[in-house]
């Protein structure tokens, strides 16, 4: 899909980033700008800030970032597509649908229609949950002790027994064969012909973020095999990126999610008042799933159920989640098998004593582990404690890993400085070397140390749109070239350019750039925190350092990658490096 950068502006400019994102955040003026509480990271203490003269939003907690188009496609995973029509409907702007190439305007009606046609079959299934057909689907419910309210918020309906029902059914609002099967509701084979995927089940909608249809699972009425049947992966349908009950757990304030395994286990919890619950769709945790976890909270409570399959799973996905940058706990609920059994007969206060009661993950696959040897004898319990070193050495971080080797001696009673010994013994043998570690932003994301030239390029850029006056005195002397990374000088050339032109717009220079980590830096570079100056001399002496800095820095990396044989840009630079002494009797006027 093209856009040209012209159409792209109107409707950024049209749509006040301050009163897109109050339709989110509740946010408090303060100074020029407006606070609020992260939407994308759970905090007390509001860091997250709104500009209405940069166009911009920065979190100074996550470091989550850019314009009034990357808000949205973080915060409601829109595609720019999807977000540029959202923005385009509310500011009155008609899309021109030429702009559409021929493959991604199909590509796009496909998404559309099958979204469509899910709507309708999910609004289908309720309606037949609700006659006399689907009675025994709606009993079902009812035994387990579903309120109308919460069948009605999960849109649960029924698939009636005739194998071709809800086919006929869209094929009489006007939906092609072909289009039914892309959706993955029809089944075609030589024997039934074509007939309806789902068939005497209890269905469950499955929604995304934005609260559309993208897939049902279907609990079989009887004893039909399987239990539990998912949709098959559509162009809307990805299973392991996406969770069942997110549409409503992202919007509950709680700093976790409640991970399950079944499509009850969250409705049961839900309706306790356990609004984080959520549940990966008929497959083991992924990367992916972990990754779009990690966009609403940093912990997870895994509430799988208490069997040895149950076990398993929690087992697997501790890891993936402390991949993740995610802390992940574990919930017993023995003696019941799952949340929605355990909710049945104890309550949601005693649910939420085994929340406080959680164990931490790696205390929790240890416990597991503790089954494999024999802990009463001198030499399983070495080979006990072998192991645990190998696992403790998987934390990359020295600070952790000190923390979990020390949390293991309390547990296990033994020495700190002998289990110290045998991890630093087991890193020797193994070959494994103690990994430099690099500090991690809030939402877990490693991030490259930034030294005092990199902060100093920074604070510079947002000097000068922070206080346009400064712009052109900055500009004397620093030029963009004076920038030594690839990002910042990029940032730096389109602000030089945007000022030759009459006016700075740094939400604009977001344009330029499409990945959510590119939208991150830049608006970084905007939303540098400079220390506090409390008089004009201060301030003055502060930005004429800075500069000089920058400079100095600049003329260095010039200086390292010049031809050899460009003689004409060495006798420039030398030029510059005279005039460098001159600068530092420079006189900055703020």
């Amino acid at each position: 899909m093209y856009y040209s950068e012209e159409l792209i502006e109107e409707v950024r400019s049209r749509n006040d980033i301050v009163d897109v994102i109050s339709g989110y955040v509740r946010l408090q003026k303060k100074g020029s700008s407006y606070f609020g509480l992260c939407p994308f990271h759970n905090e007390k203490s509001p860091s997250f800030s709104v500009s209405r003269q940069k166009q911009m939003y920065y979190c100074f907690g996550c470091g989550a970032g850019g314009n009034v188009f990357t808000f949205l496609m973080e915060y409601e995973n829109f595609s720019f597509v999807e977000a540029m029509k959202y923005l385009a409907d509310r500011a009155g702007i008609e899309l021109p649908e030429q702009e559409y190439s021929k493959e991604a305007k199909e590509r796009a009606d496909l998404k559309a229609t099958i979204l469509e046609m899910n709507r309708l079959a999910a609004k289908y299934f309720y309606v037949q949950l609700k006659n006399e057909r689907g009675f025994h689907a709606y009993r079902y419910l009812k035994d387990r002790q579903l309120s109308d309210e919460m069948i009605l918020a999960f849109g649960l309906g029924y698939s009636n027994p005739y194998g071709d029902d809800l086919y006929k059914y869209l094929r009489g609002k006007g939906y092609s064969e072909e289009l039914i099967r892309k959706a993955g509701l029809i089944n075609t084979d030589e024997r039934q012909g074509v007939y309806d995927k789902f068939w005497n089940r209890v269905m469950f909608p499955i929604m995304d973020v934005n609260n559309r249809v993208i897939g049902f699972g279907g609990r079989v009425m009887g004893d039909g095999k399987p239990k539990y049947l998912n949709s098959p992966e559509t162009v809307v349908f990805d299973k392991s990126r996406n969770l069942y009950g997110l549409n409503r757990a992202r919007t509950s304030r709680k700093p976790y999610f409640l991970l399950c395994e079944g499509y009850m286990d969250v409705i049961s919890l839900h309706q306790a008042g356990f609004t984080n619950a959520v549940a990966s769709l008929g497959t083991a945790l992924t990367a992916g799933h972990a990754s779009l976890i990690k966009r609403y909270v940093k912990e997870v409570y895994l509430t799988y159920d208490s069997d040895d399959a149950g076990t398993r799973a929690a087992l697997r996905a501790v890891p993936i989640l402390r991949e993740a940058g995610i802390s992940a706990k574990v919930i017993r609920m023995d003696p019941y098998k799952d949340p929605d059994e355990f909710i049945k007969n104890l309550g949601a206060e005693e649910y939420e004593k085994r929340i406080q009661a959680a164990r931490n993950g790696f205390m929790f696959s240890l416990e597991m582990l503790e089954r494999e040897f024999d802990m009463n004898s001198p030499e399983g319990k070495t080979e006990f404690f072998r192991e645990v070193s190998r696992r403790l050495l998987t934390f990359e971080d020295e600070l952790e890993r000190n923390n979990y080797i020390e949390a293991v001696a309390t547990a296990y009673r033994i020495s700190r400085d002998s289990l110290d010994k045998m991890v630093a013994k087991t890193a020797v043998s193994a070959g494994m070397a103690r990994p430099v570690v690099r500090p991690k932003r809030a939402d877990g994301v490693e991030k490259k140390k930034e030294d005092g030239i990199h902060l100093s390029q920074k604070a510079l850029l947002t000097w000068m749109i922070e206080e346009e006056r400064l712009f052109d005195q900055i500009s004397n002397y620093i030029s963009p070239g004076d920038f030594t990374e690839d990002l910042y000088r990029t940032v730096a050339e389109l602000l030089y350019e945007q000022r030759k032109e009459g006016g700075l717009n740094p939400a604009k220079i977001l344009n330029h750039f499409t990945g959510e980590e590119e939208h991150r830096e830049v608006a970084s570079l905007f939303n540098t925190r400079i220390r506090e100056l409390h008089t004009k001399e201060e301030r003055e002496q502060a930005l004429r350092e800075t500069i000089l800095k920058v400079k100095a820095s600049g003329i260095d990396y010039q200086t390292m990658n010049l031809d050899p044989t460009d003689m004409a840009g060495l006798q420039k630079l030398m030029e510059e490096k005279r005039k460098l002494e001159n600068l530092r009797t420079l006189h900055i006027s703020i």
